[in-house]
């Protein structure tokens, strides 16, 4: 990902810095208005948006990128909405996870759940290393299979150091593979004669993204729709465990050779750092803000509007994203991504069917 921390801006007053990044910042506003347009379309004509505006913003932005490549005047705008109000998302996230939410699963299956995104984790990024994906693409599959696609790529890009071409080329295959997991997930259900408890367990575990879930998890009943939001909120919540592991290893993934006295991205950590430089803002952030709506210091209705903007800001840096992308990247990227995206949700799916069974949840 481009990185805004350059002199020029550094240098600049408040103002200066506004002027810079509005460009950017308008071009991504205009591409959100055409994603957020398309899924109303979808709803008049199809009756349900088969895609959210957070996929179409970064499949719109891709293709504003693929005809028209925007000047230096555009960079810093998109490279801010991509990076900074992403995090700012992620850590209103927050707002929507209590611990009494998380308590009321039960131990067994909250235990459950941390093992069922770290064994995934560790088995997605093994399918994407064999499959020879980079070490960072590999990664950024894995949380998105693991714990809530789109959101924990977008959230775990700036930890781990990836560019916005990985981002985008596992985003978009992701996006593909949560929409047929939706339209296929029930029938399976179905199919194994599942209880609605037990089919929005899995519904919680296996699909991306919460609206997602819901609409998995409705064919089923509503008791299906219940268990699958809580079980799935409970796997969001792992997204700061995760990423704090990975802020940790991330100096490891790509050792460079650092003349003594410098330190730059990537390289390994000074022995003097602290938790500030280690932990990123928003992940401290977000568990702040979990820590306020378990102890009744976030409003009630509050909730909903905070979840709207959390929402709208991802789907800005979505399109961020979109407009950084070189299509042909993603494209020589796409057969092997694929294939990994598809055998991890396999994997994903088989660890999660066994968790139910251990816990007779049937």
């Amino acid at each position: 990902m481009t990185s805004l921390a350059h002199p020029q801006l550094a240098s600049m007053t408040q103002g200066g810095r506004l002027a810079v990044l509005l460009p950017g910042i308008g071009l991504c506003l205009v591409v959100t208005g055409a994603a957020y347009a398309l899924e109303a379309g979808e709803r008049v004509l199809a009756g349900k948006a088969w895609l959210e505006a957070l996929v179409l913003a970064i499949l719109i932005g891709t293709a504003v990128r693929s005809l028209w490549t925007p000047g230096d005047r555009w960079h810093e705008g998109i490279a801010f909405s991509a990076k900074y109000l992403l995090e700012v998302a992620v850590v209103l996230l927050g707002a929507s996870v209590s611990a009494a939410t998380i308590l009321a699963a039960g131990l067994p299956l909250l235990t459950g759940i941390a093992g069922v995104v770290a064994s995934a984790i560790l088995l997605s990024f093994g399918i994407g290393r064999l499959l020879g994906l980079p070490t960072r693409m590999a990664l950024l599959v894995a949380c998105g299979n693991s714990i809530c696609g789109n959101s924990a790529i977008a959230a775990v890009a700036p930890v781990i150091g990836a560019d916005s071409d990985d981002v985008a080329a596992s985003i978009a295959f992701t996006a593909v593979l949560g929409v047929v997991v939706v339209l296929g997930l029930p029938l399976l259900g179905i199919a194994l004669g599942m209880s609605g408890l037990a089919f929005g367990a899995l519904a919680g575990l296996t699909v991306y993204a919460v609206p997602q879930v819901i609409a998995a998890a409705s064919p089923l009943g509503t008791t299906a729709v219940q268990m699958g939001t809580l079980v799935k909120l409970v796997r969001v919540l792992m997204l700061g465990p995760v990423c704090l592991v990975f802020s940790l290893l991330a100096p490891r993934l790509t050792p460079q050779v650092v003349p003594e006295g410098e330190f730059v991205a990537g390289a390994p950590a000074p022995a003097r750092m602290d938790l500030a430089h280690l932990v990123p803002w928003f992940i401290i952030g977000f568990l702040t803000l979990v820590a306020c709506r378990s102890l009744g210091l976030v409003p009630t209705i509050a909730i909903a509007p905070i979840s709207r903007v959390a929402t709208l800001l991802t789907v800005i840096s979505m399109a961020a994203l979109g407009l950084g992308v070189d299509v042909r990247t993603v494209a020589k990227a796409g057969g092997r991504v694929t294939a990994a995206v598809i055998l991890s949700l396999l994997g994903l799916g088989a660890i999660s069917l066994t968790l139910l069974a251990a816990l007779h949840i049937a």
